[in-house]
This record gives structure tokens, C-alpha cells and sequence, in this order.
């Protein structure tokens, strides 16, 4: 795949990884959660752009030095461990560990934008929307059977 060069190229690039990403985020605001589609879009595009830079960086400078982007992109996924150690708080139970693991995932999604990877990267999201939406139906009717089975 010939990796886009144009200027227009990079700025969809950076769009669709803030839209994907946004997506994501819409969701953790609609659910009442302490990130929302600000946070997860600023990811997407934080990672889709460290792997575009990296890209760019190798290939600029190939007779150079040897660069290998995706050290860059693994990079990526440590930092991100940090904000998401952020959002997660211990009290008397465990809380924003979804939320903490739907921002890992916006940075994998924003890293396959930045390696063009868009088929890949919609249905990435759309997996994740599942997991934090369909899942979470499925949990609670099964909570609700289980109490009631156990009511019994």
C-alpha cells in the first residue's frame, strides 16, 4: 500500500483517527464516565500522529540510519498504560477499568489509522462499541437472572 505523502493525505489521516476515536469516546460519555469524546479523539490522533511522524522520519532518512516505526508505536502503548493507570481508581470497588481499557484500545485504533490501516481501524471501533455497548446489556440481563435465580 503506497502510503499517502500529500499534505490533504496526512489531514484525513489525523481527521479519521479523530473521528474513530471520537466514536469511541461518545460512548463513555453517554454512559456518564470521567473521559469522553474529547479525551479518546486527543489519543487517536496522539497515536495515529506518532506512527505518521515515524513513517515519515524512516523514510526521509532510510540512507541515513535504520528507524523502525513501529518501536514508535510500541511506544505508544506504554504511555497510554500511564493515562489509563490514571483512570483507574481504587476505593471500596474497581472503577474506570473499562473506560481505562476503551482509551488503550483508541490508541491501537489511532496506530492503525497512522499506518492507513482504515478497514482495519473501523472495525476495531466497531468491535469496541460492541464490547461497551452490547456487552453491557448482555451483562446486566445476566446479573439480573442470576439475582433473581438466586432470590429463589
Amino acid at each position: 500500500m503506497e502510503h499517502m505523502t500529500t499534505d490533504i493525505g496526512m489531514f484525513i489521516q489525523l481527521a479519521v483517527a479523530l473521528v474513530l476515536g471520537s466514536v469511541v469516546g461518545l460512548e463513555r460519555l453517554l454512559a456518564g464516565k470521567e473521559a469522553g469524546m474529547r479525551t479518546f479523539g486527543l489519543v487517536s490522533v496522539g497515536a495515529c500522529l506518532f506512527v505518521m511522524v515515524g513513517n515519515m522520519v524512516a523514510s526521509a532518512n532510510s540512507d541515513v540510519f535504520n528507524f523502525d516505526p513501529l518501536r514508535l508505536a510500541s511506544s505508544v502503548v506504554t504511555g497510554i498504560g500511564f493515562i489509563g493507570a490514571g483512570l483507574i481508581i481504587f476505593q471500596h470497588e474497581l472503577k474506570g477499568l473499562t473506560t481505562a481499557a476503551a482509551l488503550w484500545v483508541a490508541s491501537a485504533i489511532g496506530v492503525a489509522v497512522g499506518f492507513e490501516l482504515y478497514a482495519l481501524a473501523t472495525f476495531a471501533t466497531f468491535l469496541t462499541l460492541f464490547v461497551c455497548v452490547g456487552l453491557w446489556f448482555i451483562e446486566h440481563w445476566l446479573e439480573h437472572t442470576l439475582t433473581q435465580e438466586q432470590d429463589k
